[in-house]
């Protein structure tokens, strides 16, 4: 290569490189002055998508999942804090923030996206939970086969077709995205999934006849185990909060 040659490839080179740090500088959220243990309402920051939140919005109590519908951790955590969720629904509010690990989960983003595009019609939760009840049939599709089973599902959930496909690869959902991410940066996150409640990080902690740190003989996460979850987390936030322990019918 000639030296003219050289000269033209470095500054093309040069050219690429400082095109893309300037698009990861522009899609980059600066989330410094939000309080990250509050529900977050819409905002152009989060593409005016707020925090979807089950149960009661007023609660004492916040539990926010930071969750990649991918990841099998998370999945196996989903029917412990589905129970939790449903039983616990007038007394905590429960929040769940899109965290996906797209770099080893590469189906994470457009199965938030789609939940997101769910959202708009009203029904975010019921995408989310055939997301994660129908985990292995979608984890491994590719492109146009993942995209299919998510729009039968939005199908199936009574959602305009059309509609759905289109908010998937809305400017609004991509920013979204973005803003809970960083989010859970903010928060320390950096496996899912991240398991807050009112703020204390708890998915850490491992349960045997009590709350450990480490993986001791016999213990398993918590987030593994309903009974250990509302008897060694959940109820004595409950009782910090002065919320009475006991379920909802």
């Amino acid at each position: 290569m000639s030296k003219t040659a050289w000269i033209i490839f470095a500054v093309l080179c040069v050219g690429l490189i400082g095109g893309l740090v300037y698009m990861n500088t522009q899609n980059r959220v600066d989330v410094s002055d939000v309080n990250i243990t509050e529900i977050q309402p819409a905002s152009e920051q989060s593409g005016d998508i707020a925090d979807h939140v089950y149960g009661n919005p007023e609660a004492a109590v916040t539990i926010i999942e930071y969750g990649d519908f991918q990841c099998p951790g998370c999945g196996d955590a989903f029917p412990v804090l589905q129970q939790v969720k449903n039983t616990y629904e007038d007394d905590i509010a429960f929040v769940y923030r899109n965290f996906p690990l797209s770099t080893i989960h590469p189906n994470a983003r457009a199965a938030a996206a789609a939940a997101e595009a769910a959202g708009l019609q009203d029904a975010y939760w019921e995408m989310h939970d055939q997301l994660f009840a129908n985990q292995d049939a979608w984890s491994s599709l590719g492109g146009s086969e993942r995209t299919d089973v998510f729009a039968g599902y939005a199908e199936g959930l009574g959602l305009d077709r059309d509609q759905f496909l289109s908010n998937i690869e809305s400017p609004e959902i991509a920013a979204k995205i973005n803003f809970d991410a960083e989010l859970g940066k903010k928060a320390g996150v950096t496996g899912t999934p991240g398991i807050f409640v009112n703020g204390e990080k708890v998915d850490q902690y491992y349960a045997g006849d009590e709350l450990v740190s480490q993986n001791t003989e016999g213990a398993s996460l918590v987030w593994s185990n309903y009974d250990a979850f509302v008897s060694l987390i959940l109820e004595p936030a409950l009782r910090e909060a002065g919320v009475d322990t006991e379920p909802a019918e």
